[in-house]
């Protein structure tokens, strides 16, 4: 009874804690111009006009989606350095995302942040029905041969 209740707790904290970090809040600033060509935590160099930030915990590459509540306006960042060092501060941006955010000319703002997630394998599923859920008729591969044939005889005309 006891080791139920146990796992019960951890599994409460695990999805509360999960549900908690699946989106930010807070503040957000932007890398100045002096750091433009200088080498970042992943090796390599920041670019103004690049769509990255900084963060403290998530690992290279995570791609995250930065909202500004004030204008409503959202970027798509790649997490390529580590930061920012300041306290009370979650993020860190490019130049250009900051831009795309409207931050530029606060400095500082309060921003949301959610983790995007890519399935890079999901399968495709063509269903052989029509609208009305009837069966089509699956081409052989000769009639797709002779569609391709006349197509190609179409573009040469």
């Amino acid at each position: 009874m006891r080791r139920i209740i146990l796992l019960l707790i951890v599994l409460v904290i695990s999805i509360f804690t999960s549900f908690c970090f699946s989106q930010l809040s807070g503040k957000a600033s932007y890398y100045a111009h002096r750091f433009h060509g200088r080498r970042m935590s992943d090796g390599a160099p920041y670019h103004k006009d690049s769509l990255t930030c900084a963060h403290r915990t998530l690992p290279f590459g995570t791609l995250l989606e930065v909202r500004n509540p004030r204008n409503n306006k959202t970027v798509v960042v790649k997490v390529t350095d580590r930061g920012p060092y300041i306290r009370n501060r979650i993020i860190d941006l490019s130049y250009a995302a900051a831009k795309e955010l409207g931050i530029v000319h606060m400095g500082v703002a309060h921003v949301e942040i959610n983790e995007r997630i890519i399935i890079p394998f999901a399968p495709i599923v063509i269903l052989p029905f029509d609208r009305h859920g009837l069966l089509i008729p699956a081409k052989t591969t000769e009639d797709v041969r002779n569609n391709m044939n006349a197509d190609q005889i179409k573009v040469l005309q």
